[in-house]
This record gives structure tokens, C-alpha cells and sequence, in this order.
């Protein structure tokens, strides 16, 4: 697909004219029966995320994904292909692996089945005790299409499930600049939070709510709003794109050093070059396009190379439905996944991945979302969000911000006062996103 076909597809993410109109009600978040419908007709029939390609370096090594009471296992095999398979023994249905390893063969703590790599049965005691015949060498675990994008390892549970590719569309076509696998992942939290997992997408698919909820944002990313383009793609994807630079609608108080001047000096760019405000927001952020092409080579920053001026200045931020958000910036890829609890429609966990792209001479990076950060694979972290306090590690940060919100957010959807949104048109891509989900629960998808 060429971008041509790509700006054919795309919808206009501010016209609520493109959309039915279909309301987004208080039950969506709280009712154990909706809930059921989400898993039977769409949780069984995406692609999920299950880890990272890095952590697949070897034959043998393998992740782990729960998802709700599902649970499945992707392993790299000899030949270097990527296998899945449900974590439930053929036996009797015991769980084989709970954490990420690696090893040659997987053995059922039950009974002591033998299963190799490639999921076929290699031992089991008295094999000849079995009415159906000796099942080694025949019996094999079940096994789930397995798939690569990104520098993420992809499984569906649906063997009707468009292509990979096909699923993510527009997305790869999109994002075939920035090297993704390259990405080292150097904070990696999942956070339990009292919200039904919807919060999230919903609240990624607007900056609407960025000037109360990250007043931090605007003087480096302009939350303008004609400023931004907003776009939506036949497959439940979209992204708002918005330049990194100071807003003219946001100025900070004088005497206060501004984060655009920092940016604009650290390529070689004198911000008190400028005549006024305006013009160091307007012709410093095409300065800095110049510069950043003209000096990435030199600096180490070899993953600019095919990266185009919007991609090395401006914050695409992408959702790709129904439940992962990626956030690309010139310097960082960061991942948001929230997955619902498996029985409560009020909680979540929501999966936290900062990757930075490495630059030459670098130990130490600044994630937008997490702080500064070394640059190696961080160890994984599991906490509960607490109000906050249980992951003080990322207190204030945009990220941070959006979580304190979420447990008021589904409190609301309780009440008897809400009864659908009254959304902006900034907010076209919320309701988007629901009707694209009622697609699904409907059968249309």
C-alpha cells in the first residue's frame, strides 16, 4: 500500500459526520455482560501482543501472555520462526509455563508430558497405557498463528483473522521509517488500576483533555487546536498528529526557562535569535528540521536515516485498535496496553513500554513517560497503581497524570447523570473507536 491509497482510506478524525452516532453509554465500562460479548466476539478475534522479538534471541527462548483466563506461550524454534501455543498442557489441561525463559522442551509439572519447541509431543509416562495408541511423536499442543511487526511478537486466536499486516493497516505502511526493532526497552511496567481497560483507548484518542490533565505539554507540543491532524482508518486505527513545538496559545510566566529553548540548543540553535515568541515557535521548529538533517549523522543518531522532517520534529500518536497505543517521537517508541481483568469490568492492568532508539555515546536517555532512564532492557516491574503510590518511579509524568484520572472516569460511568458522551470534534476518533467496537460485537467484523 502506497501513501496514496493510504490518504484514499483515511477519514477525517474531526468530522463526527463520518459516524452513526452510536452512544457511549455507562454499561460499556461496568456490565459483566458486556464484558462476555467483548471476549466472544472480539478479544478471540484480534491480534494481541504477546512481547518483544529481542526477547526471542535464541531457540528455545519464549514469553508468556495472560490474557484475562486465556493463557499463551510464543517460543522461537530452530530454524528461527516464532511458534504460539495455548500454556495448557494436552493431557490434563495444566498450565505449562508461567514466566518468560528459556529451555529445550516444556514438561508438565503434573504428569510429566514431555512437549519439544515445535509443540509436539516428545515423552509421557507409559505411553503404551493409552487406548488411542502410544501419543508421542502425534500429539501435538494447540497452536495459535504467530506473527512479527515492530519488534513485537503478535498472536491471534482466530484462524479466520485477517493478515498480521493486513489487521494493522495502514500502520507498517506508516511507521516503515522508524527502525522499531531497534528499540531498546528501557522501562517496562505493568500497573493494576481501578478502570475498565476502554479508559485508555478513549483517552488516546483525544488531547482534548491534555491542557488540564498535562499543563507540561503544550509549551513543547502544540496542543493548538486546528493545529493537529486527526485521522482514522476503515480498520479501528488512528492517530493524531501534532508538531513538537511551543503552542501560541499556551506561554509560560517570564523568568521561567522554556523546555523548546533546551531543544532548540541542543542543535546548536540560539533560541535568543528569534525576534519574538511566535517566530522561535514557527521558523525554530523549521530550523530545527534543517539541523537535525544536517547533523544526525555526526551526532549517532543513525536511526534518523530514512526518517522524513515530520518524523524527526513532530508526535504522531497512534491507537491501533482496540487496546495498544503507540507514541512515536523522534528519539522514543512508548507502547500503552490495557487488558481487561478477567471477571471485573472495573479493572485493568495497563502495560507501560518505553523504548528508546540508541544513540552513539549514550548510557542515559530521556523517556518521555518515565524520566531518564539507562540505556539497557529493563527488569519488568508488576504494582498495583494505588493512587499513585505504588509507582512513585513515574510520579508527575504524563502517563501518571492520565492514571490518576482513570478511577474517577469509572466511577462516573456509574452514575445515573451520564448517559453518553458530548464529545468535541477533536473527540470524533472516541466514539470512532466504540463503533468500531460494536461492529465486532454485532458481527459486522
Amino acid at each position: 500500500m502506497g501513501r496514496q491509497d493510504i490518504d484514499a482510506l483515511m477519514i477525517d478524525g474531526r468530522n463526527a459526520a463520518n459516524l452513526r452516532g452510536d452512544p457511549i453509554t455507562g454499561e460499556r465500562y461496568t456490565s459483566p455482560e458486556f464484558m462476555k460479548r467483548e471476549w466472544d466476539h472480539m478479544w478471540t478475534r484480534i491480534w494481541h501482543i504477546a512481547g518483544r522479538t529481542a526477547e526471542l534471541e535464541e531457540a528455545g527462548d519464549y514469553v508468556v501472555h495472560d490474557f484475562m483466563n486465556e493463557s499463551v506461550f510464543c517460543v522461537k524454534q530452530e530454524d528461527g520462526s516464532i511458534k504460539a501455543f495455548y500454556n495448557s498442557c494436552r493431557h490434563r489441561g495444566m498450565r505449562l509455563v508461567w514466566d518468560a525463559s528459556s529451555q529445550d522442551s516444556f514438561q508438565c509439572p503434573y504428569h510429566g508430558w514431555i512437549w519439544g519447541k515445535d509443540g509436539v509431543l516428545e515423552k509421557a509416562q507409559d505411553p503404551e497405557d493409552f487406548p488411542q495408541g502410544n501419543p508421542c511423536g502425534k500429539l501435538k499442543l494447540k497452536e495459535l498463528r504467530c506473527a512479527t511487526w515492530g519488534g513485537f511478537v503478535w498472536y491471534t486466536m482466530d484462524d479466520e483473522a485477517p493478515e498480521l499486516l493486513d489487521f494493522l493497516s495502514p500502520m507498517p505502511e506508516l511507521y516503515k521509517n522508524y527502525p522499531m526493532d531497534t528499540g531498546v526497552r528501557v522501562f517496562w511496567m505493568k500497573i493494576d488500576l481501578e478502570t475498565n481497560w476502554k479508559f485508555a483507548t478513549d483517552n488516546f484518542s483525544e488531547s482534548y483533555h491534555t491542557r488540564t490533565a498535562h499543563p507540561q505539554v503544550p509549551p513543547w507540543i502544540d496542543q493548538d487546536v486546528d493545529t493537529a491532524r486527526h485521522e482514522m482508518w476503515p480498520g479501528g486505527h488512528g492517530r493524531t498528529v501534532q508538531p513538537m513545538r511551543p503552542s501560541l496559545s499556551d506561554r509560560l510566566p517570564e523568568g521561567v526557562q522554556h523546555p523548546f529553548d533546551m531543544i532548540l540548543q541542543a542543535w546548536d540553535i540560539d533560541p535568543e535569535s528569534y525576534p519574538d515568541f511566535e517566530t522561535k515557535a514557527m521558523q525554530g521548529w523549521l530550523d530545527l528540521k534543517a539541523a537535525k538533517k544536517r547533523l544526525w549523522q555526526e551526532r549517532g543518531y543513525v536511526h534518523y536515516e530514512n526518517m522524513d522532517d515530520e518524523e524527526i520534529t513532530d508526535s504522531p500518536h497512534t491507537v491501533m485498535f482496540p487496546n495498544v497505543t503507540i507514541s512515536f517521537l523522534p528519539d522514543n517508541v512508548i507502547l500503552f496496553r490495557t487488558e481487561p481483568h478477567p471477571t471485573d469490568p472495573n479493572k485493568c492492568t495497563f502495560d507501560l513500554w518505553c523504548m528508546a532508539f540508541p544513540v552513539a555515546g549514550q548510557t542515559m536517555v530521556e523517556s518521555i513517560m518515565a524520566g531518564p532512564q539507562p540505556l539497557h532492557e529493563a527488569e519488568f516491574q508488576h504494582r498495583a497503581f494505588d493512587n499513585g503510590r505504588g509507582v512513585p518511579e513515574i510520579k508527575d509524568q504524563i502517563v501518571y497524570q492520565d492514571m490518576m484520572l482513570a478511577e474517577g472516569q469509572q466511577r462516573g460511568m456509574h452514575s445515573r447523570g451520564y448517559d453518553d458522551a458530548y464529545l468535541s470534534g477533536q473527540e470524533t476518533r472516541v466514539r470512532f473507536f466504540h463503533e468500531v467496537l460494536n461492529d465486532y460485537l454485532e458481527g459486522r467484523r
